[in-house]
């Protein structure tokens, strides 16, 4: 009888360590590199780069004015004009000037402070998302010009941009009520967040119900008013009309985007109607061959919800569970990103402050288009480039419209993919959910 030979034994498997993982995924080191050689360039910046007094003066003569007890916004001033910020804007600032006492120097470290916790945060968007190579995020580190508006300019469009990008990153978990409100308070900071709310309503309508959307806004509605509260109890016109006015002409010389555009037509009605046009269309555009695409197109998407809302009551609103559907990260930061570059192409003046609005979302839309990467880099050197030019002139502003429509023209060749992360008939479903 023949001997049976021992069973085979199976290969022991050894568990994977952290520093493999890493190997394998050099974006998270790379990211932590980055940020800890960012914190010393910062700190370099502060030390040795003067400040450059533009608005902190205005801000503090405008918080005086809140903190001694007006509530008029039309009598809250500083030297660079009236207050036209929401009330969120009061109250960070109202803070900075109770720790800094007005000063300068320490207000340049608290911004540096925040300089570093938004590119913690982008950056971890940028790992969740992994639509940039690893070495690419070093490209969120090399603006000079963001450099300065962060700590040698304090522009309250820092609070704006982090509160966006904390927004975003809860956006990304699936956690709609708690984005929205982070996305209402960093509305309360500046206007210019809106931009982004054509995408955040699309992509709302596609993951909840007609319940969940509206609860949701609610939420975002509610921080407005308890942030106004104190204004809109006493000269609610004057709060609304001077925190949230969508018709301010701004002065030609500080455009950045069109002053190749002759000042009379610049700040003429028609051409602010014209840009409102092209950003509504270029919204619409997007939205219906984009965004919506796998709905069938816009109108459809928006006869699933009105179909949802003609069975709407309060009684099903309380009794009813909202149902959602899990969104893919990628999708929801691409769409974010798109929407408002759309009104960064369309906005009638982009001033120097401004460049903060789109350029943590700069490379991410680069690497979503077809280009190859040498255009890519090119494009985005270019850009910084152009907002370095001080003052702009027609040559730099008529090249940063032309790099903004390229860009915008390779996001439209883009495939726009599936946004549903639990579709079967999604390639990208198989794909393990991060936590």
């Amino acid at each position: 009888m023949a001997l049976r030979s021992p069973p085979k034994s199976k290969a022991i498997q050894k568990p994977v360590s952290t520093f493999q993982k890493l190997l394998k995924n050099p974006q998270v080191p790379f990211a932590l590199a980055l940020l800890f050689a960012d914190a010393i360039l910062v700190g370099l910046i502060i030390a040795y780069v003067p400040y450059t007094k533009i608005d902190w003066d205005a801000y503090m003569s405008q918080v005086t004015g809140f903190l001694e007890g007006e509530r008029d916004y039309g009598n809250l001033k500083g030297d660079t004009g009236p207050l036209v910020y929401p009330a969120g804007f009061l109250y960070i600032y109202s803070a900075l000037q109770h720790v800094t006492r007005g000063q300068v120097y320490p207000a340049q470290i608290l911004f540096g402070l925040l300089y570093i916790v938004n590119l913690a945060i982008v950056l971890s968007i940028y790992v969740k998302t992994s639509v940039v190579p690893w070495w690419a995020l070093s490209l969120l580190a090399l603006s000079k010009r963001v450099h300065s508006i962060f700590v040698l300019r304090l522009f309250n469009d820092c609070f704006a941009t982090t509160f966006l990008h904390a927004a975003l990153f809860f956006l990304l978990k699936q956690k709609w009520h708690l984005g929205l409100i982070i996305f209402s308070a960093a509305v309360s900071v500046k206007m210019n967040v809106l931009l982004y709310a054509p995408a955040l309503l699309i992509l709302m309508l596609q993951a909840m119900d007609v319940f969940g959307v509206i609860s949701a806004l609610a939420g975002a509605a509610l921080v407005q008013i308890l942030l106004g509260l104190p204004f809109l109890l006493t000269h609610p016109v004057a709060y609304l009309s001077k925190a949230f006015n969508l018709g301010r002409v701004f002065i030609h010389f500080w455009s950045v985007n069109f002053k190749f555009v002759p000042e009379p037509t610049f700040i003429s009605r028609e051409f602010a109607v014209a840009l409102l046009v092209a950003h509504l269309g270029l919204l619409t555009v997007f939205a219906h061959y984009r965004w919506c695409r796998h709905e069938g197109g816009l109108p459809s998407l928006l006869r699933l919800k009105i179909a949802e809302l003609s069975s709407f009551s309060m009684t099903s609103f309380y009794c009813t569970s909202s149902t959602t559907k899990l969104l893919r990260t990628e999708y929801i930061a691409t769409t974010m990103f798109v929407g408002n570059f759309i009104g960064i192409v369309c906005a009638r003046s982009l001033h120097y402050q401004f460049y903060s609005w789109y350029f943590y979302s700069l490379p991410y839309l680069l690497w979503k288009t077809p280009f190859p990467t040498l255009l890519r880099l090119t494009l985005f050197v270019v850009v910084e480039l152009c907002w370095n030019v001080y003052p702009s002139n027609v040559y730099s502003s008529l090249l940063l419209l032309v790099v903004h429509l390229v860009v915008l023209g390779g996001l439209w060749t883009a495939s726009p993919g599936n946004p549903y992360a639990d579709d079967p008939n999604s390639r990208l479903t198989t794909k393990k959910k991060q936590p």
